[in-house]
Formats: structure tokens, C-alpha cells, sequence
């Protein structure tokens, strides 16, 4: 049964602010499996900060992307085709297949997900690699104890949030920074967050020092830049920081020097760079804490949800400016 294919690829590397105009839509024909695969339909696909500096053509943990090639990406997906007995139609998988609606897979490459736990699309944020991130980087990494002050920057995104409830766990004083007053309403109402201040204020600094009396234990850095610098400037001797991402220096012309290595040294504090690719064991441990957490309600999470394969690129670039609230996903097929 020939099946069409759409795919979104990179049709240029980006100068700068990515544009639509950096991706193109082919349209194809769905492969076919061979002896030990199974094909599968994408339902929903996940778009990740990580995957903008894949897309200059410079070193980094993971090879960057060539002109005409397929955009990465996490997926969830249904067998509808196989040659694969541990892998019958109708198992749903989370799998790495890119922006795609259709790829080839076989039970060694990818995570059952049970449809009957809850919705499937949470195997890409709070039950999938932002989830794991988060408890990795914060409880593996920072370990806060009882009382002390965790700051966590994009503290309303896929990872942020899971941080900063993780951190309310264990009995740490939390205190987010993410953009504008719905944001950060968001994530002290219904996250739980001590406090949460908007990056955008005039005042931030101010704030952020009001929101820090006792300075900071633990940072959780997803954002970089002078935000990065800001936080810096209230750590406590002896700080924690988790280094994950850099989100606002992605699509700068110019990257931003970093300000604060003198707060670094004075205070002793110790900087774990970590990506969550390089540490695929650690997933077996997280997510049984992460569904009982789910379970139960000590976490909660928001997804904001675009349709259709086509417009996976003006989604992502409003990940990479804010616009998005939550995880942001793409549902690619609602059959």
C-alpha cells in the first residue's frame, strides 16, 4: 500500500533569526519495511531549542545539519505496517523520527508507550526527554537540600517546569523567571512556584533581588545571556549550577560574553554543562518517578499544541522567540 510522505527539511542554514524561508516541504512516498522493521504513522512530533544550533554549520555534541536534510526531532507514533513480530499494528512508540509524517523502526529503537497510562503526547515533555532532563540536571547533578533558594530560568517551558516542582519536592524555596505576567502567574498558581519574575521588567534585577533574600543555591540555566549574568551575581558560596541550555543566544548575530566568571571564582561554585543525550541509562530510574509524580499530582504540565506538519515551522520559531506556553508539540496526524 504506497502511502504519501510529507517531510520538512532544511533548505538553508539559518543567518542568524531562523525564517521559514530556511525550511522546505517535500512531498514523497512512504517507505517500505524490510524483514525487522515496522512502519509507523507520527502523531505528534516535539520541537526542542536544541535543535536550532543544529542547524549552523559548526561543531557541537551532535552533527549539524546539511542543506536538503531532514529536521530531527522526538516523535510519537503508530505501527500500521509491519515485518517486525515485537512491534504488532496499533502499538503506539515514541521514537526519533524528525518532521516527517511516516518512518521505519524496529523494537530495538524505540519506547513502548502504553495509551491506557494517560495521553501519548506526554512521552515527549513531562514522561520524555524534558522530564528526564529535568530530573537528571536538578536531583542528579544540583541535589537541593530543604530550605535552600533554587532559581530556574524559562521557568514556564517544558523543562523549567518540571525543575521547579521537582525542586518544591524536596522542599526548596523556588523562584522562577520566565516572560510576561501570564507566564509567571502560571507558574506560581498553578505550579507552585514561590515566586516567579518576568525577564522583561524594567526593574528585573530589582525584583530578582527582593525574590532572593538568602541569595541562590541552585540555578537551573536554560536561557543564558545577561538573564544568566543577572542570577549569577546572587549566588551563595559553594552554588550549584545546571547548565542545559542557552536559549537566547541561538539566533543571536553576536553571541553575548559571559559576564560572570568572577562571581564563578569568588564564590566557588561548581558548573555542570550537561546535554541528556550523553546519559541514556539514567532514563530507566527517572520515569517511574516522574508517572508516580504525574500520578499522584505532585507535577502538572502544559502543552501548547500545533496542527499540521506544515506549520512546524512557524511553531518552532515562536518556541525560540516565547510565544509558545508549555511544551511545544506539533500534532501531525489525528487519525
Amino acid at each position: 500500500m504506497s502511502r504519501a510522505n510529507t517531510r520538512v527539511v532544511m533548505r538553508r542554514h539559518p543567518n542568524g533569526m531562523v525564517t521559514e524561508a530556511d525550511f522546505a516541504i517535500e512531498h514523497g512516498t512512504a517507505p517500505e519495511p524490510a524483514e525487522g522493521q515496522a512502519l509507523v504513522q507520527v502523531k505528534y512530533l516535539s520541537l526542542d531549542p536544541y535543535m536550532r544550533p543544529m542547524m549552523d554549520p559548526v561543531r557541537s555534541y551532535v552533527p549539524h545539519l546539511n542543506p536538503g536534510q531532514l529536521m530531527p526531532g522526538a516523535t510519537i507514533a503508530e505501527v500500521v505496517e509491519t515485518r517486525d513480530p515485537g512491534l504488532p499494528v496499533g502499538t503506539t512508540v515514541a521514537c526519533a523520527l524528525g518532521w516527517q509524517e511516516y518512518g521505519l523502526v524496529s523494537a530495538a529503537d524505540v519506547r513502548i508507550v502504553d495509551p491506557e497510562a494517560g495521553p501519548i503526547s506526554a512521552a515527549l515533555s513531562v514522561l520524555g526527554m524534558p522530564g528526564v532532563t529535568a530530573h537528571y540536571g536538578l536531583l542528579e547533578l544540583t541535589e537541593p537540600k530543604a530550605g535552600e533558594t533554587v532559581v530556574v530560568t524559562a521557568a514556564s517551558g517544558a523543562v523549567g517546569s518540571v525543575v521547579g516542582q521537582l525542586a518544591k519536592l524536596k522542599g526548596a524555596r523556588v523562584v522562577g523567571i520566565a516572560g510576561g505576567p501570564e507566564k509567571c502567574a502560571y507558574v506560581v498558581g498553578e505550579l507552585g512556584f514561590d515566586s516567579c519574575i518576568d525577564y522583561r521588567s524594567a526593574t528585573f534585577e530589582e525584583q530578582l533581588a527582593e525574590a532572593t533574600p538568602d541569595y541562590v543555591d541552585v540555578l537551573f540555566e536554560n536561557v543564558g545571556g545577561p538573564i544568566f549574568d543577572a542570577v549569577l551575581g546572587r549566588v551563595n558560596d559553594h552554588a550549584r549550577v545546571a547548565l542545559c541550555g542557552n536559549i537566547s543566544q541561538y539566533n543571536a548575530d553576536e553571541p553575548y560574553g559571559l559576564k560572570g566568571v568572577r562571581q564563578l571564582l569568588m564564590h566557588r561554585v561548581t558548573v555542570h554543562a550537561f546535554v541528556i543525550a550523553d546519559h541514556r541509562g539514567y532514563w530507566p530510574r527517572a520515569l517511574p518517578e516522574l508517572s508516580g509524580w504525574l500520578a499522584d499530582g505532585s507535577i502538572r504540565y502544559r502543552e501548547d499544541v500545533a496542527s499540521g506538519l506544515v506549520d512546524a515551522p512557524k511553531a518552532f520559531i515562536g518556541m525560540l522567540t516565547g510565544l509558545n506556553f508549555g511544551k511545544q508539540l506539533v500534532e501531525v496526524s489525528a487519525d
